[in-house]
């Protein structure tokens, strides 16, 4: 069942970069990242609400609040920063180097998560920083 979630947030990660990209085009990037910003917490308190999961707040560790408040800046800043590149830069290419965080991710949690790298994962970190490369400094065809 992870892989379908993990489709969907692909799908739907590419479909936020494209209606980010087209509503930014005449307002501040810091803006559209408020709004969205909306419309996240309310669909998301929304499915806490369905799902009746609110009880569970009250058995979360103090550990647990602090990394989720630190994946909640990291989010925030991630955010903010691409609203801005999207703003300035082509879609493809701001996106490519914003997924290279994938690599990033698998070195941190290789020091940090102690998960081990194999050499498929390394092979495929390696390609998507090759591929990242590629489509920054390629150019657009002319239309």
């Amino acid at each position: 069942m992870w892989l379908i979630f993990a489709i969907l947030a692909a799908v739907t990660a590419a479909l936020a970069v494209i209606f980010s990209k087209a509503g930014l085009k005449d307002i501040n990037p810091n803006v559209g990242f408020a709004l969205q910003s909306i419309l996240i917490l309310v669909i998301s308190w929304s499915t806490v609400m369905f799902q009746k999961a609110s009880a569970e707040f009250g058995k979360i560790d103090k550990r647990t609040w602090i990394f989720i408040a630190c994946a909640g800046v990291a989010t925030c800043l991630s955010s903010l920063f691409q609203f801005k590149a999207l703003k300035e830069g082509n879609a493809g290419v701001v996106t490519s180097i914003e997924r290279s965080s994938l690599v990033i991710t698998v070195v941190l949690a290789f020091f940090f998560l102690k998960e081990k790298i194999t050499w498929q994962i390394a092979v495929g970190a390696a390609l998507i920083i090759i591929g990242a490369i590629l489509v920054a400094v390629g150019k657009p065809e002319a239309k």
